[in-house]
């Protein structure tokens, strides 16, 4: 536990507050530079591949599963559990290290808690380093579940309304996020199925099937439960929130990976952000899509966490 070699893992539980307790690892010297790494859902929970994001000689990185995600306690607890409590939740990690300041790395939902803490505590933060920009809107979700999958999969967006009513498939992402948000498993257990399916086939650049499966199944995925919650919410933000306080993030240098065919987090969002943090480079690698594990994304991430090292 107390081993801080370049190659130690040490690992903690956290208790925060609101009966929420974090898994949180730590890998890395001991004077290593330190940095956190916010994994994506929000729900998904930290994984070993991102602790591989960091070369534990010259870093040391603290990784954790968020409030209800992973192996944080409660599972799946959406009680006090909103972008603010992870903000509160981050600073009491950063406390408990002594750490003065950090690198922040997070992808996807990771990026959008990553622009909200620095945002927030822009005095607290060495750097960043974002991957498939996601500002947490609606606008943005509906472009993903809506245009975006439409155009690209059209078979695999009838799939997706197939699960609702004529009269859901008006708002056919709000329709989902209260049929997962409902007690009854024989509402939220198809319709988490069917939406983090349909995700995880946006996420890839070349997905092994591109149609939804119905047939009966036990498994029911966590971060569909946690993203209804969140962003049947705004992501417990202001309307476009993240951009408008874009300004506090000056003087703090960015970088944003981008794949040119992420089709949840488009590259039009990164550069948005990077027009008005000017402090930010977009580098754009043109084999991938969302997925961390695409081909170039996690040697672009890789390098973008390295260049802090300098």
């Amino acid at each position: 536990m107390d081993d801080l070699s370049p190659t130690a893992l040490t690992t903690l539980r956290l208790r925060v507050g609101d009966g929420h307790e974090l898994y949180v690892e730590t890998i890395g010297a001991a004077d290593g530079i330190p940095a956190v790494y916010l994994h994506g859902g929000p729900g998904s929970g930290c994984q070993p591949a991102h602790r591989q994001l960091f070369d534990p000689s010259r870093f040391r990185a603290v990784l954790f599963d968020q409030r209800g995600a992973g192996r944080s306690t409660p599972a799946r607890s959406r009680e006090a559990n909103t972008t603010a409590h992870l903000i509160a939740d981050m600073e009491q990690i950063r406390e408990h290290f002594g750490f003065e300041r950090w690198l922040v790395v997070g992808g996807s939902w990771g990026a959008t808690l990553a622009l909200a803490y620095a945002e927030a505590h822009p005095e607290r933060v060495l750097g960043i380093v974002l991957r498939a920009t996601f500002l947490g809107t609606r606008t943005e979700l509906d472009w993903a579940f809506g245009t975006g999958l439409s155009t690209f999969y059209p078979a695999l967006y009838e799939d997706f309304l197939s699960l609702l009513t004529p009269e859901e498939r008006r708002a056919p992402v709000d329709s989902y996020f209260r049929r997962i948000l409902d007690p009854d498993v024989a509402v939220h257990g198809p319709a988490a199925r069917a939406y983090g399916d349909t995700e995880r086939i946006l996420s890839e650049v070349r997905p092994a099937t591109t149609r939804l499966d119905f047939s009966p199944s036990s498994r029911i995925p966590a971060t569909a439960l946690m993203e209804a919650h969140y962003f049947s919410h705004d992501s417990f933000m202001a309307p476009d929130q993240l951009m408008a306080n874009a300004h506090r993030l000056a003087g703090i240098r960015g970088i944003i990976v981008q794949g040119r065919y992420d089709l949840l987090c488009p590259p039009r969002t990164a550069h948005a952000l990077a027009a008005i943090w000017t402090d930010a480079e977009v580098r754009v690698v043109d084999t991938a899509g969302h997925s961390l594990s695409d081909p170039g994304i996690t040697e672009a991430v890789t390098a973008a966490i390295r260049s802090f090292a300098g």
